[in-house]
């Protein structure tokens, strides 16, 4: 195996991009009365609770070695929306939260990137490190935020469905979702 210093980067930053992107999920359906994610424990940054076996670890491997685009996923934070006091709001605020995680942190990865340029009169090689991972985390986390906005379930852009829905039509929907994953597919 023979692995660039961007694939690394990128093997690397998307446990915690996703991880992060996982936790705000949670974090944004207990500020809304929730307390799924954190009473399964799931209310963390740690990664390890994040970790799917194929979607965090395998896929990503496996894309890789194919010389596909690096792409991975962790285990959905769990939540009930029935606790939301407006249920279509509280879908959308929750639904949003994970791609607005990854956007603070491509843009947290652009001020690295920029910040490089500081840095080069100082060490050009520890500016070239710092551009990398700053670049690399800005494309990563706006690639998973993109992807995540698609509205089909299970993607995160399927929670702004049910705003536009009437309410006879709520129940299918959530119906529909059973079969995300084939829809996805």
């Amino acid at each position: 195996m023979n692995f660039d210093p961007q694939t690394i980067v990128m093997l690397v930053l998307l446990i915690p991009s996703i991880t992060f992107h996982e936790f705000m999920h949670g974090y944004a359906a207990y500020r809304l009365g929730d307390p799924t994610a954190k009473n399964a424990g799931r209310l963390t940054l740690n990664p390890i609770k994040s970790i799917d076996p194929f979607g965090t670890i395998l896929l990503p491997l496996l894309m890789s070695l194919g010389g596909g685009p690096i792409f991975g996923y962790a285990k959905p934070v769990p939540y009930n929306p029935m606790y939301f006091k407006n249920l279509r709001k509280g879908e959308l605020i929750t639904g949003f939260s994970g791609p607005a995680a990854n956007l603070a942190l491509a843009l947290f990865g652009a001020a690295l990137a920029w910040g490089a340029l500081l840095l080069f009169t100082f060490s050009k090689s520890a500016a070239q490190a710092v551009y990398l991972v700053g670049s690399t985390m800005t494309m990563l986390n706006l690639v998973l935020m993109f992807f995540n906005l698609i509205p089909i379930p299970p993607l995160d852009g399927s929670s702004i469905v049910p705003i536009f829905l009437p309410n006879s039509a709520l129940q299918g929907w959530y119906n529909l979702q059973r079969y995300s994953f084939i829809i996805l597919i």
